[in-house]
């Protein structure tokens, strides 16, 4: 691995200035233990599962058994030996929020391990473990040794929402419920089922009969992969052939007449679910961010051993340049991404109808979701592009990255279906009100050029797409979408000021150059070495 990577073999953790300042910042709770296992994790990070997912994505994908020796339909994956023993070490990192360790250490580890793929297979186990912990309050048979099996490595949970004829739709899904004693019945079809073959459990949304048509006649249900007899509860149709993120087995899931068990009340089923693409749009964002750092690492390393034109890369003007917008992404973008994992880590246990806190939450995550998706993609492209021509074989390990960032755009619901939600938090729940008690008062406290840029953008987004008419507001929506992320990236960058020092200010302005008023950034940046040189 060392002949093909530069960032293979250092501590992800140690070298990543930007994680260690937001943590401090945005989790100044920390304990030493946390820090420490952080430090050693970032090692393993950098190590052995740099390897492992660079392995398992060129040699070694999951392969679906549909029968076992004997004949019998199994329907089970077969992981490599390697990823297999990755997710039972990295299984605990789930546990942090149920042993009163807080959603940022868990998502800060899950930033460091990096990979979308094995941190998909992490994120989809954990949302089942937080379905059942909060709405598991009857009904379910050995709740609490499912939950330490998932949580432990000996099981893995799946969420399968999405059908064929919705997409993100989520209220033209056809799935039907039935109920039989205390049990359910499921029928329908789920299309792209993540954990497909690999979950022992999946949470899963159903219509129960008689519920009304659209998102609020789902109900969301426990679905295990044997029922009760011990019988296969379910079959997977087949493995999806994706061009990333291949350490998660992604299939079609087919259920007829499958045991599950309601989670809940079933009228609640739809807010349910929202709760947990929460979780995972969080996951996404860290994840998204990670994948932009891991080929930053490379970047850095490559700079300063590559010569042309008779120089160092790093010390061409035009290669600063690039460094900088690297730079200046990965601190706003780690920043707005912790920031949503504060606002979630303080409201996560609320229930519906919800607190304003929670929908303060939700409106982040949104902002964060979106918006780093498109930082990732935009720091691999260019790490592929200053390591040239190597930068686009698949021999090395730098193309790979540039794969897995452009699922994050796309999964947990695209560009469109984040707009359109963060605008239902804007019109139906006022989230953007206390959004906005925070990021003015600290704008103003700041009264710099930029700030005050931010915050006139930030008031006037949200003003229109308070004010427009239903179907103008859907229209501008995505373009406020990202108005408002960059406005609150800015505010962010410069809390982070308060401290952490200079440097964020300095990052703050930088974004506001690049990202608010569309100008190219300054070229005293050429010779702040703080800012693009890792």
């Amino acid at each position: 691995m060392r002949n093909i990577s530069y960032a293979y073999g250092h501590n992800h953790f140690d070298e990543d200035a930007e994680l260690l300042a937001v943590l401090r910042h945005f989790w100044p709770e920390h304990k030493p233990k946390q820090w420490s296992q952080l430090q050693e994790f970032g090692a393993f990070a950098g190590g052995e599962v740099y390897e492992a997912v660079y392995h398992i994505d060129h040699d070694a994908r999951p392969v679906l058994v549909a029968h076992d020796i004997d004949g019998n339909r199994v329907d089970r994956v077969r992981l490599s030996p390697t990823e297999l023993r990755i997710l039972k070490e990295t299984a605990w990192i789930n546990r942090a929020p149920y042993e009163g360790q807080g959603w940022p250490y868990h998502y800060a580890l899950l930033y460091l391990l990096g990979d979308p793929g094995l941190g998909c297979v992490l994120t989809i186990t954990g949302q089942t473990v937080y379905a059942l912990h909060k709405y598991a309050k009857r009904g379910v048979e050995g709740v609490d040794a499912i939950k330490e099996d998932l949580l432990s490595g000996e099981a893995f949970g799946a969420t399968w929402m999405t059908e064929s004829q919705g997409g993100s739709d989520l209220g033209a899904n056809e799935t039907t419920a039935d109920r039989d004693g205390e049990i359910w019945r499921l029928t329908g079809d789920k299309y792209f089922a993540s954990g497909a073959g690999l979950a022992d459990f999946a949470i899963t949304t159903a219509r129960p009969a008689g519920k009304p048509a659209g998102p609020k006649g789902l109900a969301l249900f426990l679905l295990p992969r044997l029922n009760r007899e011990g019988n296969l509860n379910f079959h997977v149709r087949r493995l999806k052939d994706k061009s990333a993120t291949r350490a998660v087995p992604s299939g079609e899931v087919e259920l007829n007449h499958s045991e599950a068990y309601l989670l809940g009340d079933a009228e609640e089923g739809i807010y349910y679910t929202l709760e947990n693409l929460t979780v995972s749009r969080l996951a996404n964002a860290v994840v998204a961010m990670a994948t932009g750092k891991k080929v930053h690492l490379e970047v850095l390393e490559r700079v300063v051993r590559r010569h042309s034109f008779g120089q160092i890369l790093q010390d061409h003007p035009l290669i600063r340049r690039d460094l900088t917008d690297m730079a200046v992404r990965s601190a706003a973008g780690l920043a707005l991404a912790f920031y949503g994992v504060k606002k979630f880590d303080e409201a996560w246990l609320d229930r519906p109808p919800y607190s304003a806190r929670y929908h303060l939450a939700r409106l982040i995550t949104h902002l964060a979701k979106n918006r780093t998706a498109e930082h990732a993609a935009a720091m691999t492209a260019m790490g592929m592009e200053l390591f040239g021509g190597l930068g686009f074989l698949e021999e090395y390990g730098i193309a790979r990255w540039h794969r897995e960032a452009l699922i994050t755009p796309i999964w947990e619901g695209p560009s469109n279906i984040q707009a359109l939600d963060f605008l239902e938090t804007i019109t139906k729940q006022r989230a953007h009100h206390d959004f906005l008690a925070e990021m003015v008062p600290l704008l103003e406290g700041v009264d710099t050029p930029a700030a005050r840029r931010a915050q006139h953008v930030m008031e006037h987004s949200f003003d229109e797409l308070e004010h427009l008419a239903s179907r103008e507001a859907q229209w501008y929506s995505k373009h406020h979408l990202r108005q408002i992320a960059d406005s609150a990236q800015v505010a962010l960058l410069y809390q982070m000021a308060q401290d952490q020092g200079g440097l964020y200010e300095r990052l703050a302005e930088l974004y506001a150059v690049r990202f608010l008023d569309h100008e190219e950034y300054p070229s005293w940046v050429d010779e702040d070495t703080c800012v693009w040189g890792g």
